[in-house]
């Protein structure tokens, strides 16, 4: 079993902790926590045909939201496979600091996956980045309160990370 450290970098409350512990325990706590530094989470993954039938140990570091672009010069990113980008659909701001985090993520860790996700999709379904926005890295919407396209948002980079090995 292959093991990768996947970042859940963003703004404070867009949504990281709850996408996690979607992924991780299936379920969704309205009561909010702030994260205080980083919380590790694992989870393993069967990643199907497309992943060879391999099972990914995910070890997931779900970021404080006040770091900024400061996690880039801390110790916590050493190591990682990849990063999860999160930004809330309700906060047009989040969006644009997804995309300055992504940026960064591709030029600190060059050909490493990244996603970029627009979550809290619940909030507002009609809601799309425009071309121009979502052309930097590949953009998935997810709900981690339904849940919707989480387990397809993980498996997308558990399966990006194993290609790249």
């Amino acid at each position: 079993m292959m093991s990768a450290k996947v970042m859940l970098l963003g703004d404070i409350g867009v949504g990281k902790s709850s996408l996690a512990r979607r992924f991780v325990f299936d379920r969704f706590e309205s009561d909010y926590k702030t994260t205080i530094g980083v919380d590790v989470l694992t989870h393993d993954v069967a990643l199907g045909l497309e992943g060879d039938n391999a099972t990914l140990r995910f070890v997931l570091w779900d970021t404080d939201g006040d770091f900024g672009m400061r996690i880039f010069e801390t110790v916590y990113l050493a190591g990682a496979s990849a990063a999860i980008v999160v930004a809330d659909a309700t906060r047009p701001a989040t969006v644009v600091k997804m995309s300055g985090l992504v940026a960064k993520f591709e030029e600190c860790f060059p050909g490493r996956p990244v996603s970029a996700i627009v979550n809290k999709i619940d909030l507002t379904p009609d809601f799309r980045l425009s071309e121009e926005a979502a052309s930097q890295a590949e953009v998935l919407y997810t709900s981690a309160k339904t849940g919707q396209g989480v387990e397809e948002m993980f498996l997308s980079i558990g399966r990006a990370i194993w290609r790249r090995a």
